[in-house]
């Protein structure tokens, strides 16, 4: 495995200072030679003119900041250049830039099947750089598109090992579960991305919805289950209100009620409390007993 490594450079300037120098020097050269009939003098200049000058030149690489030159000579990796500036290395060499700045990849709208089988749509963005640049050059061939089928691929298998909502207490759900979710999803792909040189910085669902032709249905059942849930509380709140209030006539014992009348009492708080409409009174002038 190809890992990556400084390259052996010189300073930039000072070479660039030399070629031009150099190439004065060699007009200035060929130029006396002819005026003084010197033949070999003013071929030894143009060879020299012709030759050592644009292989100074050809040695020169500029280096932007968050970019990296990749130097590799005869097919065989140099090592990289990373600190920004001007800098010379071997003219023969061969330099590729690539750019180590932060990225965003957003998936594609993905159509798959939920870990309980419901159809859904699933799309996730995902923050990535390339910190080795040995293995995003020569470990796969296009990083960038490695990149994007393995963020999907493993986006795909995330979605197929969580339902879309959770059905049990603690189980996690792609709805419910996002922080979560988004730290599987995030070290599923840094698995999958190691190879490359690349680092995963962030990843998040973006877009997670039920496919259309189940949305309708899905939807009703998301509202059922909120009516039940708040039925649920409901009532749980009345019984202890009742509970409440026999407990206190009791203690302070403003009435006694026998088993039939708290029977009655509590049905007509149940019915006061848990009804969705406003109550109305009924006085009762009469009595349980005959």
């Amino acid at each position: 495995m190809i890992r990556e490594k400084a390259a052996t450079k010189l300073p930039g300037i000072p070479m660039l200072i030399f070629a031009i120098a150099f190439m004065l020097g060699s007009i200035l050269w060929f130029v006396s030679a002819v005026r003084a009939h010197e033949a070999a003098a003013a071929i030894t200049a143009i060879v020299l003119l012709a030759v050592v000058t644009p292989l100074t030149f050809a040695g020169l690489v500029a280096v932007n900041p968050n970019e990296a030159s990749v130097v590799t000579l005869f097919g065989r990796y140099n090592g990289t250049i990373r600190d920004p500036g001007l800098w010379w290395v071997n003219p023969f060499t061969h330099r590729r830039r690539l750019s180590m700045r932060v990225r965003n990849f957003e998936s594609s709208k993905l159509k798959v099947n939920d870990h309980d089988g419901n159809p859904i749509e699933i799309a996730a963005v995902v923050v990535w750089q390339v910190v080795d640049s040995a293995e995003a050059m020569f470990q796969v061939d296009n990083y960038q598109q490695f990149v994007s089928v393995q963020s999907e691929s493993a986006l795909r298998n995330l979605a197929t090992s969580h339902p879309y909502d959770a059905h049990e207490e603690g189980q996690l759900s792609l709805r419910q579960s996002s922080q979560e979710i988004a730290d599987a999803l995030r070290g599923e792909i840094q698995a999958r991305l190691e190879k490359a040189g690349v680092q995963v910085l962030e990843a998040r669902i973006s877009h997670l919805a039920y496919a259309p032709e189940i949305a309708s249905a899905m939807l009703r059942r998301q509202q059922a289950s909120a009516v039940i849930a708040a039925r649920t509380k409901i009532v749980q709140g009345a019984v202890g209100m009742v509970e409440m209030a026999l407990d206190e006539l009791s203690k302070k014992e403003v009435v006694h009620l026998d088993e039939e009348r708290k029977a009655a009492m509590v049905s007509n708080m149940l019915v006061v409390l848990c009804s969705e409409q406003n109550t109305q009174p009924v006085v009762n002038t009469g009595t349980l007993y005959h």
